[in-house]
């Protein structure tokens, strides 16, 4: 392959998530503060998950049950870390009403906490961007391409970048899901992260059967599509609910 292609695999991955930190998160310095805390944050627990299970790797290529626990293991445990992540930026949000209150100057809109959940997960995206996917990019840059046996029609470099696509949205619009639903209670919102998460975790051991990649990635694609209507759904709601409250007062 070329440099172009190179390039290309690369704006595939994080194409979508370089126009989010542009256009949102770069315009606020505490929105960058937030998308490198998150980052950190992520892959703080992805390394702690390497290590608890670097003992047990590599899998026969036959168990295909340990690589389900493997993946049950992980999202339950980055879930349990967005919740911590959910309570520190709480008391975070807290303190900057308690000070607004005390200088006479606004809380908190809940555009900002929308656009607060959006840079933690696109911290969180990004973080498992460098983490699965863009340490295989690096050959793309060669001369060559690759593929490998059990996806012969589709390069490895494109669906590294697919995969990563996928789960750079999936967990950065989930952190505007989750944080939603932690701030209103709502069971639903909190209940479906983790099945999203689960679902597209699972979607990637299609990719282990012969031509699965053909199957895996456009499944990852509809998880990823579905994770954004239903956040475009609750972004809408509030809006609604905003303009109908400004329309009573």
């Amino acid at each position: 392959m070329t440099v172009a292609a190179g390039v290309g695999y690369a704006l595939i991955s994080l194409g979508p998530a370089l126009s989010i930190f542009v256009s949102v998160v770069s315009t606020k310095p505490f929105l960058v503060l937030t998308l490198l805390s998150g980052t950190l944050f992520w892959l703080i627990s992805l390394i702690v998950l390497s290590a608890a299970w670097r003992a047990f790797l590599p899998f026969p290529s036959s168990a295909w049950w340990q690589y389900v626990i493997l993946i049950l293991t992980s999202v339950a445990f980055q879930e349990g870390i967005r919740l911590v992540f959910w309570k520190l930026y709480k008391r975070l949000e807290d303190m900057l009403d308690a000070f607004a209150d005390r200088v006479s100057k606004p809380r908190l809109y809940w555009t900002d906490k929308m656009q607060i959940a959006l840079a933690g997960g696109l911290g969180h995206g990004v973080a498992h961007a460098v983490f699965f996917c863009l340490s295989l990019l690096t050959p793309a840059f060669g001369p060559a391409t690759y593929y490998v046996n059990r996806c012969s029609h589709i390069p490895l470099f494109l669906v590294s970048a697919i995969i990563s696509l996928g789960f750079v949205m999936i967990h950065t619009f989930s952190m505007v899901i989750a944080f939603n639903g932690y701030a209103e209670g709502r069971k639903a919102d909190q209940f479906i992260i983790p099945v999203i998460h689960t679902i597209s975790a699972i979607t990637t051991l299609i990719n282990l059967a012969p031509g699965g990649c053909v199957v895996g990635v456009p499944l990852l694609c509809i998880v990823m599509a579905v994770t954004l209507q239903y956040c475009w759904k609750i972004v809408w709601r509030r809006l609604t609910e905003n303009r109908n409250r400004e329309i009573v007062s």
